[in-house]
């Protein structure tokens, strides 16, 4: 896997994935930037949602769970003190379908955490990563 950033201006960078895709990033106005873009760490977080949430429709679907939607709110703590790691993150995750199997979800969101999220493993190095979900029925 390959990725490019580039300078833009000031603290405003463009990063582009291999797969041919773009995202502006951007710092905070007190450190230079001009709010143009997400922040580098949200992106970081952002990427822990979308694996996650990615593994758990995966997987349901592949258990024939009719899937219609699944969000990821994540919260997280950074350290007070450079390098300002996450040290804890939350992840809960609203798996939205018909007749879901609420054993399935729960399996799911286990599996993502413990075996299939390459983003979570890793950042479960640095920080503690707590999940929970709920399940609404379409």
């Amino acid at each position: 896997m390959k990725a490019r950033v580039k300078l833009l201006e000031n603290v405003c960078f463009v990063g582009q994935s291999e797969s041919g895709h773009s995202v502006v990033m951007d710092g905070a106005p007190e450190a230079g930037g001009k709010n143009l873009g997400v922040r580098p760490m949200e992106m970081l977080l952002m990427g822990l949602g979308g694996c996650s949430a990615f593994d758990v429709v995966m997987i349901l679907r592949k258990s024939r769970q009719q899937v219609s939607d699944c969000v990821a709110d994540l919260t997280a703590t950074r350290a007070d003190s450079d390098p300002r790691v996450f040290t804890k993150i939350h992840v809960h995750f609203t798996v939205s379908g018909k007749e879901l199997d609420r054993k399935r979800v729960e399996q799911a969101v286990k599996l993502s955490a413990e075996k299939y999220c390459s983003a979570s493993i890793m950042l479960g190095k640095t920080a503690e990563i707590t999940h929970d979900f709920e399940v609404v029925e379409d």
